[in-house]
């Protein structure tokens, strides 16, 4: 095992072959990207309290601090008070598996074709062009995946999940009161059929399908409100609980959403050739309930 305690800025080249990368650290910025290259490259460009420790032991590199770990992380209490602060960035294979923990930081994460293992307090999370599994879980920071093909699991209590041009085949995120908003792209027709399941207990969910949606949809809000922007999906309910079902194309395809007290929309992503962006309204033809 080879060892270094970073106390300043550094950068270092690792010679020997990672497959597995963890980094745990308390504000500032984490930073990961997948490349090319056979090798690891870390750059520490600011460094305050307590050293980091960086590791290597096989092809498994660790950046931490020596009293926090993977094992109940988000729970960690810094009993000592010490003010710390890092800024961590990390270039490695892509088919590396990635492992970060950030407590009042950011994180971003790209590039990636390994297993993505996140779990964050704080601190916001952003997940770009990853093709391998991915596991987010935060406290109260924001998370947003973009152009994530693998599939993707997301837990929340107070923050909220966007996902923007999702072509994943798996998606499924719960919240506690973080609103999720999902853009899902157009599915592969040769892959398996999406499956998309989507909880929330106050926060609102709106979800954009694609043009032509190929799914079976069942969502359901116990006493929020509704829009729909599909004609072949069926709206009930007028007081209290409400429902959208009904088979978009074949019906390939899951959407599962519930909602306790949180509003659904369903809306619909225009075509290709006239895609006005994320923001585009539903269709007149849609029912608000």
């Amino acid at each position: 095992m080879t060892e270094w305690s970073v106390s300043e800025p550094t950068k270092l080249t690792l010679t020997d072959p990672v497959t597995r990368l963890q980094v745990r650290i308390v504000n500032g910025t984490v930073n990961v990207v997948g490349t090319d290259e056979g090798s690891a490259r870390l750059e520490v460009s600011s460094v305050e309290g307590p050293p980091l420790i960086v590791t290597q032991e096989g092809s498994t590199l660790t950046v931490s601090y020596e009293d926090l770990h993977w094992k109940g992380f988000l729970k960690w209490f810094d009993r000592k008070g010490h003010r710390r602060r890092a800024v961590v960035s990390v270039a490695v294979p892509a088919g590396t598996d990635v492992e970060v923990g950030v407590i009042g930081a950011g994180a971003v994460i790209s590039g990636v074709k390994g297993r993505t293992d996140v779990r964050g307090v704080t601190g916001d999370t952003t997940l770009v062009g990853l093709a391998g599994p991915v596991r987010a879980e935060t406290i109260s920071g924001c998370l947003e995946a973009q152009s994530v093909t693998g599939a993707l699991r997301v837990n929340s209590v107070t923050g909220d999940v966007t996902v923007i041009e999702g072509a994943g085949a798996s998606v499924k995120a719960e919240t506690i009161s973080g609103d999720m908003v999902i853009d899902l792209d157009a599915a592969d027709l040769d892959g398996p059929p999406a499956d998309i399941r989507l909880t929330s207990v106050s926060g609102e969910v709106a979800i954009r399908l694609p043009h032509p949606a190929d799914a079976r949809v069942e969502a359901n809000t116990t006493s929020g409100s509704v829009s729909n922007a599909f004609d072949d999906l069926r709206v009930d309910g007028q007081w209290g609980a409400k429902s959208i079902t009904g088979t978009l194309g074949a019906g390939r395809g899951t959407l599962r959403a519930t909602t306790v007290s949180g509003s659904i929309a369903l809306l619909r992503r225009p075509e290709a050739a006239d895609d006005g962006g994320f923001d585009a309204a539903p269709s007149t033809s849609g029912k608000v309930l």
